[in-house]
């Protein structure tokens, strides 16, 4: 079982994270707080930090890189935009949902994450990069990333794509070098500013 904490300063919204965590597979709740101060109060880390954010700003980010101390953190906020979303991943965040939570949402994104793996959520509306910006990559790299952006092996990439390990070994070698990543978390981060994460909300994996 993997150990939760949940902080959010609104009563109601603690009751929310709380249910929809609890109901998550393999997961258990274990700390309920409103702020951060009494999270540090508790003297243990957790496996998962889910924080709700009332807005994303430079104080709240600060917030998100404090959180990530404690565990793997999942922001929930009302995201105005890619942009925020990356802030929120360079300051230490593992997942984003929208604000309020979707219970849904939210299990998927758990899911995820406890797999190493990160999750992007955020509405429709919401405008990616530009089709050109995403040119250089070839449909199988596309995929490739999607699915390292998730936290797959290679070896389980190759299994889900139908291809060789070796293959994908090579798929990821050309997007390090296409994209100019040099680790996962640089990965990730592209695959969130190409939108590649959003495009598969609808079948996020789950196993």
């Amino acid at each position: 079982m993997y150990s939760v904490a949940v902080v959010a300063d609104l009563p109601m919204s603690r009751v929310h994270l709380r249910r929809a965590a609890a109901h998550a597979f393999g997961l258990r709740v274990e700390t309920v707080v409103g702020t951060l101060p009494q999270l540090d109060a508790c003297g243990r880390s957790h496996d998962i930090v889910i924080v709700e954010l009332a807005r994303v700003n430079d104080a709240t980010l600060a917030l998100v890189a404090r959180a990530a101390k404690h565990g793997r953190t999942v922001v929930a906020a009302a995201w105005n935009g890619p942009s925020e979303l990356l802030a929120a991943v360079h300051a230490g965040a593992h997942g984003c949902v929208s604000r309020p939570s979707d219970p849904r949402e939210l299990a998927v994104a758990l899911d995820v994450v406890t797999r190493g793996g990160f999750y992007a959520g955020w509405p429709e509306a919401t405008p990616t990069l530009p089709e050109r910006a995403r040119g250089g990559l070839a449909p199988r790299e596309r995929e490739t990333l999607h699915w390292i952006a998730y936290g797959y092996t290679h070896s389980q990439i190759a299994t889900r794509m139908g291809l060789s390990e070796a293959t994908v070994n090579t798929y990821a070698k050309r997007l390090r070098t296409k994209l100019g990543a040099h680790n996962k978390a640089e990965l990730t981060r592209v695959a969130i500013e190409l939108g590649l994460l959003r495009e598969v909300r609808s079948d996020a994996p789950t196993a």
